[in-house]
């Protein structure tokens, strides 16, 4: 079978194409393109601007899909597409042209849980079995485990996502958004040589991180007072804008693996699968890897084709669904903002 999955919840645009054989073994990808809506320096995406982007480009992107792997509309079995969580309006844009495509092609759709995708594109194409996972994006924090059809939510964040508050400063800093601004402060906090006292916001499974951005961002407002030249007052080393991103990294990553590891635990998991944009920073992985090595486990992680949102994540979750009788009537294909994780009935898992 061969599903097209379509990705929108955020500033993404994913097309994706993917054929599960007939006598199971690994998913072949057939297609995995994206466009990304990059906004200026300082500046967040705009949920008006953002679907108005992806208008614009879903309908080249299937075109470019289809062409890239070879295919024909009597070869498609679904169409798949982002049903939530996410940005209202982006997602409305591509639920409307999932709809538009089964109605014109004489399709099923199949709306997927975002979350979801990612879980199970990651063991796709990990092979993790069982794993505790670790879901980091812009939108999203939460750590997960596997029982009874239901990805259950052991811990998140109780406030903005790890991946927001990475963003977010970026903005108080004015770096680029150009590929991603997570991306661009992981690369400025490979420069960074002090650590930064900043609050560390654990409780329990859950952790917050609204307050470790405030306080960074009266840290930085005082480095840009000093023009460059401001010094820490509890260790009076000079303070730069490298040292802020890596401090800003090793706080909230430290959190993480530490919520992650207590999951490991409670569900006595070896394996530990980091999903999401904010997976495919390497300092995260390097962190949870030490964690992992000391219980004697495995860190399973994807590169930025399958951690940053992605249309093959849709496709082969939906395909997942589709194989077991699941489908998304034309009245029902709408799509949410708020769609957690452990909603969703995992029939294709015993």
């Amino acid at each position: 079978m061969i599903a097209l999955g379509l990705e929108g919840s955020a500033n993404k645009l994913g097309v994706g194409l993917i054929s599960h054989p007939a006598k199971g073994g690994a998913a072949h990808i057939l297609s995995n393109i994206r466009h990304t809506f990059i906004s200026p320096p300082g500046e967040g995406f705009l949920p008006k601007d953002t679907a108005k982007h992806h208008r614009s480009w879903i309908i080249r992107l299937v075109k470019q899909a289809m062409k890239e792997a070879g295919l024909r509309v009597e070869d498609i079995d679904c169409i798949c597409y982002t049903k939530g969580p996410g940005m209202g309006a982006p997602l409305q844009s591509v639920a409307v042209a999932a709809r538009m495509l089964g109605l014109l092609w004489a399709k099923k759709l199949v709306g997927v849980n975002h979350c979801v995708g990612h879980i199970e594109m990651g063991r796709e194409i990990t092979g993790a079995q069982n794993p505790v996972v670790l879901y980091v994006s812009g939108g999203n924090t939460q750590v997960i485990a596997y029982a009874s059809q239901r990805y259950r939510i052991f811990g998140e964040a109780l406030d903005i996502a790890v991946g927001n508050c990475l963003d977010r400063f970026a903005r108080t800093l004015r770096i680029s958004n150009d590929p991603a601004p997570g991306y661009n402060i992981e690369q400025m906090a490979k420069h960074g040589r002090h650590l930064v006292d900043l609050p560390y916001a654990v409780k329990g499974m859950d952790c917050s991180f609204s307050g470790i951005l405030a306080s960074i961002d009266i840290l930085a407002e005082k480095l840009e007072a000093h023009r460059g030249e401001w010094k820490d007052e509890l260790t009076n080393e000079v303070i730069t804008r490298e040292d802020l991103c890596f401090s800003l990294q090793e706080t909230v990553y430290a959190m993480l693996v530490e919520i992650t590891e207590r999951a490991m635990a409670h569900v006595g998991s070896s394996q530990v699968l980091v999903v999401g944009g904010v997976g495919s920073n390497e300092r995260l992985q390097e962190m949870m890897g030490m964690m992992a090595r000391d219980r004697r486990g495995t860190v399973f992680a994807t590169d930025e084709r399958f951690c940053i949102d992605n249309g093959i994540m849709i496709a082969h979750a939906g395909l997942l669904a589709y194989e077991k009788g699941s489908i998304t009537a034309l009245e029902d294909s709408t799509c949410t903002q708020r769609f957690r994780t452990d909603e969703v009935f995992v029939k294709w898992r015993e």
